[in-house]
């Protein structure tokens, strides 16, 4: 330790005549590689002095030297092209035998046995185990301050592929060695290491974090796409203030990315979640502007990253949709899952490329597996879409699906089920399944969101059998479940609390209406009425009322008279750019009015556009006059 220091001392003393020399013009070079007598240093030879050079030009000044010495030295450059020539261990080990080797030189070797060791696939315990092998890591470990920054770099890599012990003497004495050094070396060898580093070792590691230390106070230095897309991708998710920088970064390179460059940027940052808004932007303008191509690897990665992430960007989702549809033919079921899965999420219908999907899903029946059939049915729903071929594509489904009911596990069961009767194609043995005492008793007084979103969906199915299935004989659900605690209130929206305070002026009476209904269909309606033959409201408490759990009355409606339910849709209930309701809206509003309400549509597009309270209750008036003589034409 004290001869470090020595060393280290000697070295800033010298730090001018240093300099000097490694600036000196090729041309004042002797052919020996010497500098001229009077130029030259008139202390030990530069690759003698174990380097600790100032901050100022640290991350330079040994790559200079390097490139003086590797260039100069005709004995180095002879066995480095040995090393390189060498095309298997047996070869290098046999250069250590016949050559004295310096720790450069041999940190060298072990990293092209570790490069051979890839590449042929061969076993590294043998290599490590080779007697030969301990000479060079203890040729390299008696001179380790002498291996040149890059050299090092690549030998501690080479170590880790190689497989050493991170115990021994060795390996901790090149880890101690980079540690000392990380001032001086330059970002790339910096990022280099971490990238290897974030995939080989775990948060933990001491020389992993010191790593992104410096990457982090050294940010400005980062240079180039390259780097910026691989540290994004494989070290950002370690450090987030580290990623925050690698984001402003990228958002100034965006211009510069590649389709691939895109498609790894997008997939971290789906993969650690972060939501940067302001980069996905510029990321995707950038793509729809310049690049008119993509793979199909690339759409699919990036529809994927779209979804997971919750990003809409329709001219990107349009683009993806129509360069997807000449690939799906040549799609395996696993990519034609993922695609669809991937644009439900985003509630993004695209009619052309969904209807490949479904002719796609006739023509390979038989590779598609019953997950696969299930999470398309379960895409379709979702995006209430009905195939133009829709009875052939179901009639496949049902035979395909019939006898592996059984087999699935109840949650997927249950969504294959409530998917079927958003598309009302729920056959009798599929309610029959899911709606048995022993299917539901699982459930029974779990109170997790998991659980009551399962019974929420039973309901509901329980809803489509009585309302939408005619020749369906039972079971049914008990009315103990179908009463069970409704769901926890929700966040009021703008729209809500505004349809509130419009339809007290259109109901009149409080005792005129009902707000905030849960019904035992499973559906809440926002509000309810009851009119009368000459559609004058009526006071609701009297009336028996078979849609809630508990009716406060028992008395039948008047002839002539009719139930009407407000039901609000906002912005979710919608596919994305689009007037359309989802599959679960739709059938919700099915449900309803077949239960004997008159639908009253409220979508947010419309009502949310009027900013006074006389013109909503006006709009709303409106609405129901055309309701009830749509109902009367009828």
């Amino acid at each position: 330790m004290a001869a470090r220091l020595v060393q280290r001392c000697c070295w800033r003393h010298l730090t001018t005549f240093t300099c000097a020399a490694a600036a000196a013009p090729a041309a004042l070079l002797l052919p020996n590689g010497k500098v001229p007598a009077g130029r030259a240093l008139p202390h030990a030879p530069l690759a003698s002095i174990h380097t600790s050079i100032p901050t100022a030009w640290s991350a330079d000044s040994f790559s200079v030297k390097e490139q003086v010495e590797e260039n100069s030295n005709a004995e180095h450059r002879a066995i480095l092209n040995l090393v390189d020539a060498a095309v298997s261990p047996q070869e290098l080990f046999q250069l250590g035998e016949l050559h004295s080797l310096n720790s450069n030189q041999a940190s060298l070797v072990v990293t092209r046995l570790s490069r051979l060791a890839v590449e042929k696939k061969l076993e590294t315990r043998d290599i490590v185990q080779d007697e030969r092998f301990q000479q060079l890591i203890e040729i390299v470990d008696s001179q380790i301050s002498q291996v040149w920054n890059n050299t090092l770099v690549g030998l501690l890599k080479s170590l880790y592929s190689l497989g050493m012990e991170s115990s021994s003497r060795e390996m901790q004495s090149v880890e101690h060695e980079v540690l000392w050094r990380l001032r001086r070396l330059t970002f790339r060898q910096l990022a280099s290491l971490a990238e290897f580093l974030a995939v080989k070792q775990d948060k933990e590691s001491k020389l992993l974090n010191e790593i992104i230390k410096k990457l982090e106070l050294r940010w400005t230095e980062l240079e180039g796409t390259r780097t910026v897309v691989m540290l994004i991708a494989k070290v950002g998710h370690i450090s987030p203030m580290l990623m925050d920088r690698l984001e402003d970064k990228a958002l100034e390179l965006a211009e510069q990315f590649s389709p691939e460059d895109i498609r790894k940027i997008t997939l971290a940052l789906a993969y650690q979640n972060r939501r940067s808004v302001p980069l996905l932007r510029a990321m995707s303008y950038h793509l729809i502007q310049k690049h008119s191509e993509l793979s199909l690897s690339i759409l699919m990665d990036l529809i994927f990253a779209y979804g997971k992430l919750n990003f809409h960007q329709p001219q990107v989702f349009q683009k993806i949709a129509t360069d997807l549809q000449p690939h799906v033919s040549a799609m395996t079921p696993v990519e034609v899952t993922r695609c669809i899965r991937s644009f439900a999420l985003l509630k993004w219908l695209s009619l052309p490329l969904f209807e490949a999907i479904s002719q796609y899903v006739l023509d390979n029946s038989k590779q598609l597996s019953i997950a696969h059939l299930c999470s398309i049915i379960l895409s379709f729903a979702r995006l209430n879409f009905q195939p133009s071929g829709s009875e052939d594509f179901f009639n496949m489904a049902h035979e395909k699906l019939q006898g592996q009911l059984d087999s699935l596990e109840p949650q997927l069961l249950t969504d294959l089920v409530w998917s079927l009767c958003v598309l009302q194609q729920a056959k009798p043995p599929y309610l029959q399944r899911v709606l048995a005492p022993d299917f539901h008793a699982v459930i029974q007084g779990d109170p997790s969101p998991k659980a009551q979103n399962m019974r929420m969906k039973l309901i509901q199915i329980n809803a489509a059998a009585k309302l939408e299935s005619p020749e369906y004989q039972g079971p049914f659900l008990p009315a103990e479940m179908l009463s069970a605690a409704e769901p926890a209130a929700e966040k009021v929206t703008l729209l809500q609390s505004s349809l509130r305070e419009a339809l007290a002026g259109v109901v009149g009476s409080q005792d005129n209406g009902r707000w905030d209904v849960h019904t035992v269909y499973g559906w809440q309606i926002d509000a309810e009425m009851v009119l009368n033959s000459e559609n004058k409201p009526l006071p609701l408490k009297d009336f028996a009322a078979p849609h809630l759990p508990r009716s406060e009355g028992t008395k039948p409606l008047p002839p002539g008279a009719r139930r009407v339910a407000f039901l609000r849709w906002e912005f979710p209930n919608f596919s994305n750019r689009s007037k359309e309701l989802l599959g679960r809206s739709a059938m919700a509003r099915r449900h309803i009015q077949a239960a004997g309400f008159l639908i009253v549509d409220v979508p947010h597009y419309e009502f949310l556009e009027l900013k006074v309270e006389r013109q909503r209750a006006a709009y709303l008036r409106d609405k129901l006059h055309k309701v009830l003589a749509k109902e009367l034409a009828t």
